[in-house]
């Protein structure tokens, strides 16, 4: 009888670490943290596959938990003024550094998008709060969260427009002024899908008609920029890495556009491109955007067009697709001229490298000032992965080199 329990406990370990353990490259630190960590994604996104495949709940929604897991209630502290608005009806979280007695001095302004994939995540997670703490604290600054509708329930472009209409607002000068905020010192800022946003925002804005107050600068985190080829040398390398596999972002663009699974599929075999979309595909190049030592072993093949709505899915995905405010590495290098001073964050093994890598090389070759900072053992989500259990070297370096950014440029 010892000697069974014996055996069950030691299958049961090697069960435990053959599942655990991932390759993943020697030059990540804390390697096994990150394999502990992405156990837990990986067996939450088995149990989603499991429950869509039984008709018990979709995949996002059983994904939502780890949304559910970190959410906190914000609250005032004796440095910080914290309250839940809405700005032209959409949700947003405001962190004000709170004021002595007289004082009537004119802040700068941070308006971050948090990520997720526009399919999961929420200004109201601890990490989120923790770094619009921080950036209260070190930049005297006020920073507006943006709680926008998220995919499947609101596909493209709902979430966008959800912050626009809220960047619109905030950029009123009476409501500038109601918040203490110098119009001249505003970013906006975002990580992963966040990032996205932020980059659409920022190219829409300078667009509009009379818009008196402008974005100063720009903060990209690892940010997803375009959706016409998904197999750029990124998306390959990194195919099967923690956090974000190239499965799981695939599964995010598809659901931002529609819920149509034959658009899924299409986008995995990256056959999901449209005659429309197809003549945006020179802006993605990475043969010619990606500097020579990403390319690495792989040749540039341009992605395949198919012909006929039902490659590309129903409900105007294919016509999504060819959107810049979808994908704001789409848009002609005479949009990029203008565009606020931007900081760009990009990690070696995420399959979202080479989207911010080949924004950063047009943003310069535009004229428009770019920090390009890029981390050689980063993976996707580091910023976030800052709060125990999950709190990473990395997540504090990132954290420390983006505010240090924000504190001389804005």
């Amino acid at each position: 009888m010892r000697f069974g329990s014996i055996i069950a406990f030691v299958a049961l370990c090697s069960f435990t670490a053959y599942y655990i353990y991932e390759p993943i490259p020697e030059d990540i630190e804390e390697r096994w943290k990150l394999m502990l960590t992405n156990s837990f994604f990986r067996s939450l996104s088995h149990l989603a596959d499991l429950s869509e495949l039984l008709g018990l709940k979709d995949y996002m929604g059983v994904m939502y938990f780890i949304t559910l897991a970190e959410k906190i209630v914000p609250m005032s502290d004796e440095h910080i003024k914290v309250t839940e608005e809405q700005f032209d009806g959409v949700d947003v979280v405001l962190y004000q550094p709170k004021k002595s007695d007289g004082d009537t001095k004119l802040r700068r302004a941070v308006i971050y998008l948090h990520g997720g994939g526009w399919c999961l995540g929420s200004s109201l997670m601890s990490p989120y709060d923790l770094l619009a703490r921080k950036i209260v604290n070190e930049l005297d600054a006020v920073v507006l969260s943006v709680e926008y509708r998220l995919a499947p329930a609101y596909h493209f472009p709902v979430p966008y427009e959800d912050v626009y209409r809220v960047v619109k607002h905030f950029l009123h000068k009476g409501v500038l002024a109601q918040y203490s905020v110098d119009p001249g010192r505003i970013a906006v800022s975002g990580d992963s899908a966040g990032g996205n946003l932020a980059a659409a925002v920022s190219q829409q804005l300078q667009k509009e008609p009379g818009q008196q107050v402008q974005l100063k600068a720009q903060a990209l985190i690892y940010p997803v920029l375009q959706a016409l080829d998904l197999n750029t040398p990124s998306y390959q390398q990194n195919q099967d890495m923690p956090i974000l596999p190239r499965y799981l972002m695939v599964r995010f663009w598809s659901e931002y556009f529609t819920s149509d699974r034959a658009f899924f599929r299409a986008m995995m075999a990256n056959t999901h491109n449209s005659p429309e979309s197809s003549s945006l595909l020179k802006f993605v190049n990475w043969s010619t955007f990606l500097p020579a030592r990403y390319h690495r072993k792989y040749n540039y093949s341009a992605p395949t067009v198919v012909q006929g709505e039902e490659a590309f899915g129903k409900g105007g995905a294919s016509r999504s697709l060819a959107d810049p405010r979808a994908s704001p590495l789409l848009v002609p290098d005479s949009a990029l001229h203008s565009l606020p001073k931007a900081y760009i964050l990009t990690c070696e093994y995420d399959v979202l490298r080479d989207d911010g890598i080949m924004y950063a090389t047009r943003l310069l070759s535009a004229g428009v000032e770019v920090t390009h900072e890029h981390y050689d053992t980063g993976f996707h989500g580091g910023l976030m992965f800052t709060v125990w259990p999950t709190d990473f070297l990395i997540g504090r370096r990132m954290t420390e080199n983006y505010i240090k950014w924000l504190k001389e440029n804005l």
